[in-house]
This record gives structure tokens, sequence and C-alpha cells, in this order.
């Protein structure tokens, strides 16, 4: 099975939807990603780029809400809090102060700006 992502004039992914293997193939059997955004567009209109579950290309697996940057050839989750910052290198946001590594699960408070522990239940 492909994936295939439906992005607007923003490039913003608006949709992600599986397509048959077959859907995918061109004249010569190869699975092509043009013939199956053709298919995708053939079927509910509008643009559509593949995306891929294991990773395997465009960065990560296109989710709803990301935005496909064409220079870089990725797909960008949204910025979840304003004072994350944006790495060149993994292409994903990153909280000002690293998480904390004792083991404990902790929560960003974008209030504080800080990480708070989430107490672990009784």
């Amino acid at each position: 099975m492909a994936h295939f992502a439906q992005v607007n004039e923003f490039d913003i992914v608006q949709r992600v939807i599986v397509v048959a293997d077959s859907d995918c193939l061109d004249a010569n059997g190869q699975e092509s990603e043009a013939v199956g955004a053709a298919y995708c567009h053939n079927l509910l209109g509008g643009r559509w780029l593949q995306t891929s579950y294991n990773n395997n290309m465009r960065v990560r697996f296109a989710g709803i809400g990301y935005k496909y940057d064409a220079v870089r050839n990725a797909y960008i989750p949204p910025q979840p809090y304003l004072s994350w910052i944006f790495d060149e290198t993994t292409l994903d946001w990153v909280a000002p102060i690293p998480y904390p590594t004792d083991g404990k699960s902790y929560v960003w408070d974008e209030a504080i700006q800080n990480w708070v522990e989430v107490p672990t239940p009784q």
C-alpha cells in the first residue's frame, strides 16, 4: 500500500489516504509517485504528494496540519508551542530547555516555559 497526502495552496496537509500499489504502477509496471498522485487527483481532486509510513521519504509521515517544505523535501509538523525552536538538523521543533533525563514523565508548560513533572498515579 502507498500513502498520499493532499496539500492545499499553502502546502498544508489536508488529508492522508492509502492507495493500492496497483494504482501507482506506470506502463512498465514500476511504482511511480506521479502515477499515484494522478490517481488521487482524478479520484478526489487537489494536489497529492506521496508520504511514507516508514519515514522512507520526506523525513516523516505526513499528518493533517503538517506543511510540505519543497526546499527541504520534508513534511514539517506544526510548531507545538511558540517558544519551541526549529532544528535544521532534525527538521523538527525542540523545546528551548532539554527534556529531563531522570526517568520521570514530564509535559511542557508554555506559561513558565519549562518541563513540569507528571505525577505518577497512586
